[in-house]
C-alpha cells in the first residue's frame, strides 16, 4: 500500500519525517490488518475443507465485521460469538447489524461465559451447537495471521528508522517485527491496559527490535475523551487522513506527543501503520452523542 506523508509544523521543526502506510485503503470492508490476518486463515480453512468459520468479538469489533464480509466473498458461513448478552436487544449497533446483513450468525454470550472462550470445553460446546468449523481467535491473531502481517512492510520501507503501530492482541506488531531490517525498530501503542502483551508478542516475534509505549490508551480499550476526539478531527482536517478512536487515533496522538517531548533523535524517519478500523466510527458516534460529547467527523 502507498505511504502518505504527514506535513505538520511540529514535524518540520523537529526534523522528523512521518509517513502513514494507508492499509485502511486495502479493501473497502476487510480493512487494514484484518485483511492481512484473515488472508492465510481463509486459505487454510479452504484447504482443510471447512465451509464454516467461527470467531469472537465485542460490540464494535473490526474483526467481526471483516470476517463477515470475507465469508461472503470467499463462500464461507460465518459465526460470531459476541461478548455481552445485552447486545442481542440493541438493534442500533451498526457493526453487528453489518455482520448480520452479510450472513454472519451471531451468538451472544454473557461476559463470564465469554472469558472461557479459550477453554477446550467451551469450544466443544460451540461445535455441538454449530457443527464443525474453522476457528479463528478473537482479534484474528494466530501464526497464520502473523504471517499475513509480515507482508505489510515492503522494500520501499527499508529506509525508515521507526515503524509505529497500534496494538490489540499482538499479531500485527509481531508480523512487523519479523519483517524489519536490521537497523529498524518497532514501537507499539497498546489500546488496552494490562501487562499481558509482551509475552503474547514473544510467542510470535523473532527479534527484540521493539518496544511498547503504554501511555496513550486513554483509560483502556475503546475509552475516549474530548481531547482525543478533538485531536482526531483536527488531524483529519490537517492531513486528510481519517483515524479511528480505538486504535490509530491513540497511536497517532502518541507519536506526535513523543515528537513534542524529543523522544525521537532527529533527523528521523517514521512509518505509522494505519490498521483500518474506520467502520467503528459510526458506532462510537452513537455513544458520544448519548454522552453529549463532540462527534468524530
Amino acid at each position: 500500500m502507498y505511504n502518505q506523508q504527514v506535513n505538520l509544523p511540529l514535524l518540520t521543526n523537529n526534523e522528523i519525517q512521518l509517513f502513514v502506510k494507508r492499509e485502511d485503503q486495502i479493501h473497502p470492508f476487510i480493512s487494514g490488518n484484518k485483511f492481512r490476518k484473515l488472508k492465510y486463515n481463509l486459505v487454510m480453512a479452504k484447504t482443510q475443507g471447512f465451509d464454516s468459520i467461527l470467531t469472537f468479538g465485542g460490540a464494535f469489533s473490526n474483526h467481526i465485521a471483516a470476517t463477515a464480509y470475507a465469508g461472503i466473498e470467499q463462500g464461507f458461513k460465518t459465526i460470531g460469538v459476541i461478548r455481552g448478552e445485552e447486545l442481542r436487544a440493541k438493534a442500533d449497533n451498526v457493526t453487528l447489524a453489518f455482520a448480520k446483513s452479510h450472513g454472519m450468525e451471531l451468538d451472544f454470550v454473557d461476559r463470564a461465559q465469554y472469558r472461557k472462550k479459550d477453554l477446550v470445553e467451551f469450544i466443544e460446546g460451540l461445535r455441538r451447537k454449530f457443527g464443525n468449523f474453522y476457528l479463528i481467535p478473537e482479534g484474528g491473531t494466530n501464526e497464520l495471521a502473523v504471517r499475513g502481517c509480515e507482508e505489510i512492510l515492503e522494500e520501499q520501507d527499508a529506509d525508515f528508522d521507526y515503524v509505529c503501530v497500534a496494538v490489540g492482541t499482538g499479531g500485527t506488531i509481531s508480523g512487523l517485527i519479523n519483517s524489519l531490517k536490521g537497523h529498524q525498530h518497532v514501537l507499539g501503542f497498546p489500546a488496552l491496559r494490562g501487562d499481558f502483551l509482551p509475552s503474547e508478542i514473544r510467542k510470535f516475534a523473532r527479534s527484540e527490535q521493539w518496544g511498547l509505549i503504554n501511555d496513550y490508551h486513554f483509560g483502556g480499550y475503546a475509552k475516549i475523551n474530548r481531547e482525543l476526539i478533538e485531536f482526531i478531527n483536527q488531524f483529519k482536517q490537517d492531513t486528510s487522513i481519517p483515524l479511528d478512536p480505538v486504535y490509530t487515533g491513540k497511536m497517532m496522538y502518541g507519536i506526535l506527543d513523543l515528537v513534542k517531548d524529543g523522544y525521537f533523535r532527529s533527523p528521523a524517519k517514521i512509518l505509522a501503520i494505519h490498521t483500518g478500523g474506520l467502520q467503528g466510527i459510526q458506532g462510537m458516534n452513537q455513544i458520544l452523542k448519548r454522552k453529549n460529547l463532540p462527534l468524530l467527523t
